[in-house]
């Protein structure tokens, strides 16, 4: 049984597609740190005013939970 070299190079050059999609659908978690850290990194005002409207906001919901629950 022989098998021809082409026939091998498709396989291989198939096998490198699966394999490398894959890494890039289970990679979505490190892509969106990396992406996050370049953003801050790229506009850290932006990503500072962010983080401060995040904070209050939660800050708020808790607050207002917090004043709810006690009335």
């Amino acid at each position: 049984m022989t098998t021809d070299r082409t026939d091998v190079d498709r396989a291989r050059a198939e096998l490198t597609a699966t394999v490398d999609a894959i890494t890039y659908k289970f990679g979505a978690p490190k892509r969106a740190v990396e992406r996050a850290q370049r953003f801050v990194t790229e506009q850290p005002l932006v990503a500072a005013g962010i983080a401060a409207g995040v904070a209050a906001t939660v800050g708020g919901l808790v607050w207002a939970v917090v004043r709810l629950t006690r009335r």
